[in-house]
């Protein structure tokens, strides 16, 4: 009897998470009240969307598209924008107010984290955001590989995935401990440890090796006497990580709160700033000079000032709030290229959409929020002639929205339909 439950249970899984056509499979006309395409400053009334073996092949007024036999699939009172991106995520940790992160990290096993990270993936994906790039599974290993896999080969849902794999962080410079643990104690790492040019240089072969599309370095962390951030690598360890990387062909993305830090991974090469709350305006000018882009996880600081400071949303904005805005505005006004990276894993998985409407609170206009959540969040990943845009020849990864983000970006809060490499994850309910 167990076993024919253990059955059906499977068979009813499978049956949920089966999209209802596989990329490559359907032709279809989408028909929604309005098209953003990813760039304009305006959405477009009238316009449809025809989509052809996984690629978008038009998009226009809906009466000068010929369909073609193609399956119509009506959305009324929604805009039907660029499936959304997020640039700074991770889908092996959950919100430290249900499990701290040392917990997660030293009691939670891999495999559990694993499954755990697939239903993050999925909750990720029916919330419209066709697209993460995962920096580092956080003492997961190399797991993130695996749900990469998974779903590219249809296995389970879940958004495009570029992966970091483990990160490389300076020795002792990261969790859990090895400050606060008994020193005879052999304790799992969060990221990846090194010390030297020889090290550093072969972690980034290894995670390379494994199927790391980007390579993640902490430039600095919580390493101060008082326990205040500041820079854990050298200048020469830097840039012999970044010259590697570079030379495999994958970009870097470094971890950096403080101005030191972000100035010495600027100058190494790196190629995203995450965080960078404490961005003086020269840093900011430089990255801009660099071409250096910049991911500024607003929600994160919002989510653990609520967990360990008391904060309550609509309050005044706290201390560590206050930094993290500032270094938004400034990078703003100094021209850095700003995309969409919220740290989602910190906050629950699907609601990657306060990012954006972070950004807007903070001046953004909603289509410049939205273009860093698509076209600009594309370009940065080095995907914009396949991703972020509603565009003949590009892949089709759209989603509808109830009401009209482009002038309300709380709209985003609203998914009403996924299509993701032309396989629809969401539709609305039939009449």
């Amino acid at each position: 009897m167990k076993s024919s439950w253990m059955w059906l249970f499977a068979c009813a899984l499978a049956c949920v998470m089966q999209p209802s056509g596989a990329a490559g499979n359907a032709d279809y006309l989408l028909r929604p009240d309005r098209v953003w395409n990813g760039t304009d400053d305006v959405s477009h009334a009238g316009w449809a969307v025809l989509v052809r073996g996984g690629a978008i092949v038009a998009v226009g007024p809906a009466n000068g598209i010929d369909a073609g036999g193609a399956q119509t699939i009506a959305l009324p009172g929604t805009t039907l924008v660029p499936g959304l991106i997020d640039l700074h995520s991770h889908l092996f940790l959950h919100p430290y107010n249900e499990t701290p992160w040392n917990d997660q990290v030293l009691k939670e096993p891999e495999a559990y984290r694993t499954l755990e990270a697939a239903q993050h993936a999925r909750d990720t994906l029916l919330a419209g955001f066709t697209t993460l790039r995962d920096l580092g599974t956080e003492g997961a290993g190399y797991a993130d590989v695996s749900v990469k896999r998974a779903i590219d080969e249809g296995m389970v849902p879940g958004p495009r995935l570029f992966v970091a794999t483990r990160a490389i962080v300076a020795t002792a410079s990261y969790g859990p401990g090895p400050h606060g643990f008994r020193p005879d104690i052999d304790l799992p790492s969060g990221a990846q440890e090194a010390s030297g040019v020889d090290a550093v240089l072969r972690a980034v072969r290894e995670q390379a090796g494994h199927g790391a599309d980007w390579i993640k370095v902490y430039a600095d962390y919580r390493v101060g006497t008082d326990g205040s951030a500041e820079p854990t690598f050298t200048a020469t360890e830097l840039k012999a990580l970044v010259e590697a990387a570079h030379l495999s062909g994958r970009p870097v993305a470094a971890h950096s709160a403080t101005d030191a830090g972000m100035r010495m991974a600027v100058d190494a090469g790196v190629d995203t700033i995450e965080h960078g709350y404490g961005g003086s305006e020269a840093t900011f000018k430089r990255m801009r000079e660099r071409g250096v882009a910049y991911l500024p996880t607003l929600t994160a600081v919002e989510s653990t000032e609520q967990y360990f400071n008391h904060y309550v949303q609509g309050s005044p904005p706290t201390p560590k709030m206050l930094e993290a805005e500032h270094a938004f505005r400034t990078a703003r006004a100094a021209g850095v290229e700003i995309g969409c990276g919220s740290d989602v894993g910190v906050f629950r998985h699907g609601d990657n959409w306060r990012e954006p409407a972070a950004m807007v609170r903070l001046g953004m206009t909603p289509v410049e929020a939205l273009r860093a959540c698509t076209s600009v969040a594309a370009k940065i990943l080095r995907q914009q002639g396949h991703l972020g845009r509603i565009a003949p020849g590009l892949r089709a990864d759209v989603v509808a929205f109830d009401g009209d983000p482009t002038t309300d970006i709380q709209a985003l809060r609203h998914p009403a339909f996924v299509m993701k490499d032309g396989a629809v994850y969401r539709q609305p309910p039939s009449p």
